[in-house]
């Protein structure tokens, strides 16, 4: 995780330079696809889909973001991310659950040669989240009322830097594969009274069970 912070803090400070150079100097935007274009002030709405782990359960990654992108090279926006982990059998339970859950918040991210058809993003989300603990809805019968709870959920703050790899395809689309670590405060995850085993545990997972590295795909539309 050093190592990864380490070439992140690079990455970043890199951003920030070519930050500072494009106001200066201005290019002409190449694509994959069309021709240069260029504008000082431009915007993109994002949905992206990737991979994480959550208690050491795989985990599915729904995102959006919308962004106002400044001389081509700052994007400031709000963004938030889904969950859901794989279902799991709960030995003190006795049933199948899932954790599910969510986190948004501002997005601060630097572009690192806008104008080349391939290129680097450096994201940062700053937010908070919430995280649940639920029983597997396949398992649910016609009692809804009693049955859809959780067993336990927990609110957290949320740090995320990542690093974007973008394509430039067309002039209004880009494509970037990502890699992101999620930093959030200590959950705190406890099974409820009605636990029938006597040996279960008061806590349900360790306090760091979001903190981990993610990696997906997203795909941006607007004026860059």
């Amino acid at each position: 995780m050093k190592k990864f912070f380490l070439i992140w803090t690079v990455c970043l400070l890199s951003g920030m330079v070519a930050v500072a150079q494009d106001y200066e100097d201005e290019p002409q935007m190449r694509t994959v696809f069309s021709g240069p274009e260029v504008s000082s002030l431009g915007g993109y709405g994002a949905l992206d889909v990737g991979y994480t782990s959550i208690d050491g359960l795989d985990a599915l990654l729904l995102g959006a973001r919308g962004a106002v992108v400044v001389n081509h090279s700052l994007a400031l926006g709000l963004g938030g991310k889904a969950f859901i982990s794989q279902t799991v059998y709960d030995s003190y339970l006795q049933n199948d659950y899932e954790y599910i859950g969510g986190y948004g918040g501002f997005i601060f991210e630097p572009i690192i040669k806008w104008d080349q058809p391939v290129h680097l993003s450096i994201p940062v989300l700053i937010g908070a989240g919430g995280i649940g603990y639920l029983r597997h809805w396949g398992d649910y019968e016609n009692d809804f009322e009693d049955e859809y709870s959780d067993e336990d959920s927990y609110a957290f703050f949320v740090l995320e830097p990542g690093v974007e790899v973008e394509f430039n395809l067309v002039s209004w689309m880009r494509v970037a594969v990502y890699g992101s670590y999620r930093l959030t405060s200590n959950v705190k995850l406890d099974y409820k009274d009605a636990v029938t085993d006597v040996n279960a545990p008061s806590s349900i997972a360790s306090p760091d069970l979001l903190r981990g590295f993610n990696a997906g795909l997203i795909f941006k539309f607007g004026k860059f």
